[in-house]
């Protein structure tokens, strides 16, 4: 039952990932744009064990140092938009 409520959940999300990221979405291969350290870079992230659905987090510079990712090199890859936090 557990499982049917996550899926759901994230299919939702997935949905309105591409709603959200309308006008504020990078050419791939590029440079993540320097702003603000309020500044979140969402990124493609591995699926979650037992799913094959890859998500999208949205997390600081700082956040995604302390989690061991390179914003830099893994930007043109996995990156999907850029936002402000608040």
């Amino acid at each position: 039952m557990a499982h049917k409520a996550l899926i759901a959940t994230l299919s939702m999300i997935a949905a309105a990932v591409p709603v959200s990221a309308a006008g504020a979405h990078s050419t791939p291969n590029e440079a993540p744009p320097p702003r603000t350290p309020n500044t979140e870079y969402c990124m493609w992230v591995e699926p979650v064990t037992g799913s094959r659905l890859e998500t999208v987090q949205c997390w600081t510079r700082e956040e995604w140092a302390e989690a061991g990712v390179d914003v830099d090199k893994d930007w043109p890859k996995e990156g999907v938009y850029v936002k402000e936090r608040g």
